[in-house]
Parts: C-alpha cells; structure tokens; sequence
C-alpha cells in the first residue's frame, strides 16, 4: 500500500510539474468563421487536443473571424507573425495568385469530402499548397471543409438542363463562372440577403452552405426544393501556420500537427454530415419539401461544364496551370472525370 501510495504521489507532482511549464509554443490562430458557428466550435475542439497531443508543448489559442485582422489579410498576419496560423478558406486569396482559386474551391469537382481530402493527402495537393504558400511564409499543415454545399432552390431541380435561366445567388469567381456557364442567370448577393431575396423572389435559388445550416436558418421554409447532396460547392479549409515557427519545431510535434488536422478533418465533416443527416430527415417529412438528389450522370455534366472554366482560371498563372494539371489527373485517375 506504501509502494503504490509513493506511486501515486510520484505521479501527481510529475503532473503538477508539467502543467506548471511555459509551451514550448504558445501560438495564436485566427479563424475565417465567427464565434459560436458550429465550425468554429469545432476548430476550438482542435485548438484544445493539440494541446493534450502534445503534451502541453504546443497550445493554440483559436480566434474567431476579425479578431486581430480582417479575414482576407490572415495571410499576411501569419507571414509577418501577427498571428502564428490560420484556419480559413484559401479562396480568401485569389487576388494574388489565381492558383488559389481552382485548388480552394474547383466547382463541380468532387462529390464527397473524401475525393477533396484523398487529393490533398494522397494526389497531390498538399505539395501543390506548400508550392503555393511556402513563398508567402506559410506552411500548409493539413485541410478540412465543412462538406459538399446543399443547393437551395424554390423551384425543382433535377439536373443541368434545370438550371438554363435559373435566377441565383452565386460569388463573384468560379463558382459564378460555373453556373453562367451552365444556363443559370447568377448574381452576387450577400449572405444576410439570401432569405430575404427567396422570400421576396428575386432569386428562385441559392448557392449558400451546408444542408443543416440551410435548414436551421429557415432557408427550406421559403426554398422547398433543395437539392441533397450538393453537385458544385465544397470549399478547402486550410491550416497553415509561420513558415519560420514551423521550421523550428521537432519532427515529433510537425507529426503531430499533421496528424491531428487529419483527426480535425474527419471530426468535422463526419459532425457536420451527421447534422445534414438529421435535418435532411426532417426536410423529407416535411410535406412542403421536396429534397432532389441529382443522379451520377447528371453530376458527370455539371463537372465537365465546370472544367471548361478550370481551364480559363488555369491560363492566369503558371501555379493555376499546374493545379489544374494534377487536380484533372486525380480526378481521371480515380473516375470522377473523363479524359
């Protein structure tokens, strides 16, 4: 009894010992999205186990949207250490290499998060973001996303042809260059007027965000033909801190790091789809709603219409070019394009 007294009591100093150490990294993150969204509830989750994965060596502290800067200038934060990382959709970026745009959100290209983070950890990707931001002073750590968008629409939508002067909210870039190509008539709106628009009718449809979020904001009250899954939108969210901070840190806690945004990436798509889950449940018992899910050879069309103007966003920049190159040859690769 003695023995594992001593034991016990070993233990508890050693502890005591420990919490009582400055990190070895004390980093500070800005997030993309506001506090309280149940994204950022998540990246708070994360914030917390990197600390327990590391044993206290490396602690971060999770901002939410403006906090020390805005959310288009993070980047440079990180750069110049404002702000050790970020956790933000690199589509923020676009201004300064059009690269940005095809790898944060190509439209079209994928049908679930796992063909996006199959890319970024097996096709390719994260060496093309490391490409991309180690010039800028960033390291890339790893990627998540919240999910393939829902699509919103008061009218019944059932495949491309559905979508020929189909009155939209769609942002200003790809995603609208998708769809203008496609038929639709997009426009940019922001979104606090999105609800307002449908109501009123200004717009029958509306890229917007995930299903649950939709549904929780009332969006199918006035939008009773959304369509589940998604076919265009899924944003790439990146995890990136200082080039320099990451440089000095072990090998050991640069695995964790990458582990862990890989944990990070599962933990929020599999939650988010979970919330989809339930709401899309709701949705079909809901006289009023009528969820469309678009059929693979339909989705096969959106995606080549698409890739016509990956091309156009490839011809800006030599890094477009190449992500277009190694996206298109994953996507073939794996059967989700025809060469």
């Amino acid at each position: 009894m003695t023995f594992l007294k001593t034991i016990a009591a070993t233990a508890v100093v050693a502890c005591t010992a420990t919490a009582g150490l400055a990190a070895d990294f004390a980093l500070r993150f800005q997030s993309s999205d506001p506090s309280g969204n149940p994204n950022f509830v998540l990246q708070q989750q994360w914030a917390e186990r990197v600390g327990v994965l590391t044993g206290g060596r490396v602690t971060v502290e999770m901002l939410p949207v403006g906090s020390i800067v805005q959310h288009t200038e993070t980047q440079d934060a990180v750069a110049s250490g404002i702000i050790d990382g970020h956790v933000t959709d690199t589509s923020y970026f676009a201004g300064k290499d059009a690269a940005f745009s095809l790898i944060a959100n190509p439209v079209g290209a994928y049908g679930s998060p796992s063909e996006m983070l199959n890319f970024i950890e097996y096709g390719g990707g994260k060496e093309l973001m490391n490409d991309l931001l180690n010039p800028y002073g960033l390291q890339f750590i790893g990627a998540t996303t919240p999910g393939l968008e829902a699509f919103i629409s008061k009218v019944p939508l059932d495949g491309v042809d559905d979508l020929k002067g189909l009155k939209m909210r769609a942002p200003e870039g790809l995603v609208q260059n998708v769809f203008l190509a496609a038929g639709a008539a997009p426009v940019n709106l922001p979104g606090s007027e999105v609800f307002t628009s449908l109501d009123k009718g200004v717009i029958d449809a509306a890229d917007y965000t995930v299903f649950s979020t939709n549904h929780q904001q009332g969006m199918h009250d006035v939008a009773g033909h959304p369509v589940y899954p998604g076919f265009h939108s899924m944003p790439l969210v990146e995890v990136s801190i200082n080039k320099g901070t990451w440089d000095s840190m072990s090998p050991d806690l640069q695995a964790i790091l990458e582990m862990s945004v890989r944990d990070f990436a599962r933990d929020m798509t599999s939650q988010l789809a979970m919330r989809d889950a339930v709401a899309v449940a709701e949705a079909i018992a809901d006289p009023d709603i009528t969820v469309h899910n678009w059929s693979a050879e339909e989705r096969a069309k959106f995606r080549a219409i698409a890739k016509s103007q990956w091309a156009e966003i490839a011809g800006k920049s030599d890094n477009a070019q190449r992500v277009y190159d190694v996206l298109s040859a994953y996507l073939v690769e794996q059967g989700l394009l025809a060469e």
